[in-house]
């Protein structure tokens, strides 16, 4: 129980970080283009990748379980969780699976797009009918 108390913990910090580094890129850059989310999500798997290779087996720190999932689940989940997806991917490739690797990437670009136009229309739905 204490591992999702720690995982929570992490996902809070890293959600109040995501918001932080996004505001701050659209007042320094303009909102024109998502540069905060660009940001985030290549700062998320910079960290994941780095935190995972350092702290995981044969890395050069062994950290305790706990300590991992707060960085990786909580805080890089929170902030990202396009951190997660990468060094998913990446574990993929590594483990010589680049048909899946790739299957991953198009199939969640693919999807997510999808679901995205598919909620956006069913709200736009229920609007229409709360309207009327």
């Amino acid at each position: 129980m204490l591992t999702y108390l720690w995982i929570a913990i992490g996902g809070a910090l890293g959600s109040v970080a995501r918001y932080a580094c996004s505001e701050l890129s659209a007042h320094l850059f303009g909102a024109a283009f998502p540069w905060g989310t660009l940001a985030v999500n290549v700062a998320g798997s910079l960290i994941i990748g780095f935190f995972a290779s350092f702290t995981g087996p044969g890395g050069a720190w062994a950290a305790p379980l706990d300590a991992r999932l707060f960085i990786t689940v909580g805080i890089c989940g929170g902030f990202t969780t396009f951190s997660s997806f990468s060094l998913q991917t990446l574990a993929l490739f590594r483990s010589g699976d680049a048909g899946l690797a790739f299957a991953n990437i198009v199939g969640s670009v693919i999807l997510c797009l999808a679901a995205v136009w598919l909620g956006h229309l069913a709200g736009d739905l229920l609007n229409q009918a709360k309207a009327a």
